[in-house]
């Protein structure tokens, strides 16, 4: 059933953004760094452009609470730091000063020794609620990796949420994980990262989601859609939000702006109109819990 309701009005929780000081005395935000000798992987230098000013927590509510931003999620930002939970404390007194961001997705290296005892440091702050271990992906199989998995175990211990970068050629093993810990939600960042727009890139990536969703406790980030499509238009992303919609229900989806990286291609106030448009054919019920209800239960938040 059509949404009568005008979704402009329905709250919208960002569940990946990242806010950044180029200026802190010890905190190191990789890419966006000018001095970086080697490009972001996948987005190749333009991603330095960021590091030409700071974004703050005051400057993101500025930005996105005209389009109905009412919480926000913070991942991890500062990659390269020495130590990962001094991140962890700029952002909860950054929540302190503002009200943003409500929950904190911090780095732990899963597969240390001190993986344990870092946890514990992050947990020290309110606010801390996840663990994204970008560390783990420079292995390609880092997702069977003994020692990786029995640091994500941990993080059911410690009752926090796992934020897993993967592609559709991973979700295999992404179930596997999730299935042997059916009471730990693990959220998908970025959709899987759907990196071409091909019909053929499609089929795979589609098939890599329905592989995925077949574990109950996996949860889609719709976010970031414009990396693999720097020139989006609502209709060149729409198939890839429903998609995720129809594979994991409303019940499984959250959405986020990945801001301010998707910045280097639109305006806040675009995305956020184009998931609202996007979603326009779903219930009043449907929209709230993708909008808002499921991070709010998701993060405690």
């Amino acid at each position: 059933m059509k949404n009568e309701m005008t979704n402009t009005k329905i709250p919208f929780i960002d569940t990946h953004v990242h806010f950044y000081d180029m200026q802190h005395p010890t905190l190191y935000y990789g890419d966006w760094q000018p001095d970086r000798d080697h490009p972001n992987p996948m987005l190749g230098s333009q991603t330095r452009i960021l590091g030409e000013r700071n974004y703050l927590a005051s400057d993101f509510i500025e930005e996105s609470s005209p389009e109905g931003v009412v919480k926000a999620v913070h991942v991890q930002a500062a990659i390269g730091t020495p130590d990962p939970v001094e991140e962890t404390e700029w952002l909860q007194g950054a929540y302190e000063d503002t009200g943003m961001p409500n929950a904190i997705i911090g780095f732990v290296n899963l597969k240390h020794p001190s993986a344990e005892k870092e946890i514990n440091r992050h947990l020290e702050h309110p606010n801390f609620r996840g663990i994204r271990d970008f560390s783990a992906a420079q292995d390609k199989d880092y997702l069977a990796n003994p020692e990786y998995i029995k640091g994500f175990a941990l993080q059911e211990k410690y009752e926090l949420v796992p934020s897993v970068s993967v592609q559709w050629q991973d979700m295999p093993r992404l179930r596997s994980l999730a299935q042997n810990r059916p009471n730990l939600p693990i959220v998908i960042d970025h959709a899987g990262f759907p990196d071409q727009r091909t019909p053929e890139y499609y089929k795979s990536w589609r098939n890599g989601m329905l592989e995925a969703s077949k574990a109950d406790n996996i949860i889609c980030k719709i976010s970031g859609l414009g990396m693999g499509d720097q020139t989006w238009t609502v209709e060149s992303i729409k198939p890839y939000v429903e998609t995720c919609i129809e594979v994991f229900g409303p019940s499984r989806c959250i959405f986020a702006t990945n801001w301010p990286i998707d910045s280097l291609w639109s305006s806040y106030a675009e995305v956020i109109s184009a998931y609202r448009t996007i979603v326009s054919e779903y219930t009043k019920s449907e929209v709230e819990a993708m909008f808002k209800n499921n991070a709010e239960k998701l993060y405690k938040i």
